[in-house]
């Protein structure tokens, strides 16, 4: 493993422990020429899962691009990185029990946007506005009122 600092090719295994729920392993390591520490992660590979793009093209499913594209719907929010990173994890499995193969772009926005509004509904708005890609103020306005809606269905439920 290259030291992310010095790029020198050895590094030693301070401490290994589980991540992700056990999903991975998270290894603690120090470079042996400049004593520089950083992480790593070791994952199961799976089956490469590829995303059809609207305008038809596929590309291979990358995990950091989605947790991107929560972190800037998070921005400046009380989301926790911890939280979004679950909530990747969580999106990618719903994702696998649904197909080994391939997904629409849209399809995964609908995987995250539940989720998305549980944690913290201006960050839903946001990632709304991206993936409906919202043209207008009254777009936004029948987003909210459907979240207005379904909160008071909720609230009557919970009597």
């Amino acid at each position: 493993m290259d030291c992310p600092k010095c790029r020198h090719h050895h590094s030693k295994v301070i401490d290994s422990r589980p991540a992700d729920d056990g999903a991975a392993i998270r290894r603690r390591r120090e470079c042996l020429a400049c004593q520089f520490r950083f992480n790593t992660y070791e994952r199961v590979e799976r089956t490469p899962l590829l995303v059809v793009k609207r305008d038809g093209t596929r590309e291979p499913f990358d995990r950091e691009k989605l947790l991107r594209g929560i972190m800037r719907s998070a921005e400046k929010r009380s989301i926790s990185r911890e939280q979004m990173d679950t909530l990747v994890r969580q999106v990618e499995d719903a994702i696998r029990e649904t197909t080994d193969m391939e997904i629409e772009s849209k399809a995964i926005g609908e995987f995250v946007m539940p989720l998305l509004m549980e944690l913290d509904e201006v960050s839903y708005i946001r990632f709304a506005s991206v993936y409906r890609q919202f043209q207008s103020r009254e777009m936004f306005l029948k987003e909210l009122e459907a979240m207005h809606e379904a909160r008071k269905s909720g609230d009557k439920h919970d009597d």
